[in-house]
């Protein structure tokens, strides 16, 4: 039997007996740039699927949060606290103590300033160390006024460490007196497993449960203008200008505040407000999510909590 000519090949064949070594390599350089193409997107696009916080599950089967510990309390239920209750770092949310003492002591009613407190050059110093340290705060200058109300929107919407400590010497006369008025309040409110060092939280020596801080979210959250402050979601202040609420949740799934607060020791924390339904009621759900993991520990917390309200009941939009 005589061998088949190429061209009485099947054409399979054929295509791959006429392949010359010029194709070939002009194939293999598009195949190693269409590689090099899709590594430079995952590159690009893989931080922000890995580290958003936002597709973390936080919670275990249990409906806890996996990690650190939190509270709540539904509507007129009785409040609910996870397991392993221990004392530990609150970061920021030392600042709601912080701003119910300065209102007990100086109340404003709707749209009032309050007195008003001016910035010396100790605390544009104060700022620089506190700026070096990588604290929150917000820029001041000296001779700066800031009434009440402004110094307590800084101090809940960014969270500013140094206005915390402001807002302290002026309603105590000094830091350590107005700390010795916190803990006392802490003892007057039944908070049995907290203990505050500075007015701010950045102090690790500032400690408290997820069921101490779920008290004190009741009681901050009958002070109309205080829990007002906490829904607000910008300011504008006379030398820091424009300033935003770190609670990035408000408006959303029906929440409505309260505060965040995120160290390294103290993790993501969240005191937070939110409307929910219970049968076909909305009513408020108030809670504390505390030591959250995260790439980003303030939307740690804030996520730990949506979850935890969720998995708890639906939200309320209206």
């Amino acid at each position: 039997m005589s061998r088949p000519s190429v061209a009485a090949l099947p054409p399979i064949y054929g295509a791959v007996t006429l392949h010359s070594p010029r194709r070939r390599r002009a194939r293999l350089r598009g195949s190693v740039a269409l590689l090099a193409v899709a590594s430079a997107v995952v590159a690009l696009i893989a931080p922000h699927i890995l580290n958003n916080d936002s597709r973390r599950h936080y919670l275990a089967a249990s409906g806890w949060p996996s990690h650190g510990q939190a509270a709540y309390q539904l509507g007129g239920d009785d409040p609910q606290t996870s397991p392993g209750q221990a004392a530990t770092p609150i970061a920021s949310l030392a600042k709601v103590m912080t701003a119910y003492l300065v209102l007990r002591q100086l109340p404003l009613g709707p749209g009032e300033g309050g007195p008003t407190l001016t910035v010396s050059e100790a605390d544009v110093a104060d700022t620089a160390v506190r700026r070096s340290q990588e604290q929150s705060l917000v820029p001041v200058r000296a001779g700066e006024e800031l009434s009440e109300r402004q110094a307590l929107m800084a101090l809940l919407l960014p969270s500013a460490n140094n206005v915390a400590v402001m807002l302290a010497r002026f309603t105590a006369g000094s830091v350590q007196a107005f700390v010795a008025r916190m803990n006392a309040m802490a003892v007057a409110l039944g908070m049995w497993h907290t203990k505050y060092t500075d007015p701010s939280g950045f102090d690790d020596g500032t400690r408290s449960t997820a069921g101490d801080q779920l008290i004190l979210a009741r009681v901050a959250a009958r002070v109309s203008v205080l829990a007002d402050m906490m829904a607000t979601r910008s300011y504008r202040l006379p030398v820091a200008g424009t300033v935003d609420n770190t609670d990035t949740l408000l408006g959303q799934d029906g929440f409505v505040g309260m505060k965040t607060g995120s160290d390294d020791a103290a993790g993501g924390c969240f005191m937070f407000r939110t409307h929910r339904l219970v049968a076909g009621k909305t009513v408020d759900m108030l809670g504390v999510v505390m030591g959250q993991p995260g790439h980003n520990l303030i939307a740690a917390g804030l996520y730990a909590a949506r979850q935890l309200a969720d998995r708890t009941a639906p939200a309320a939009h209206g």
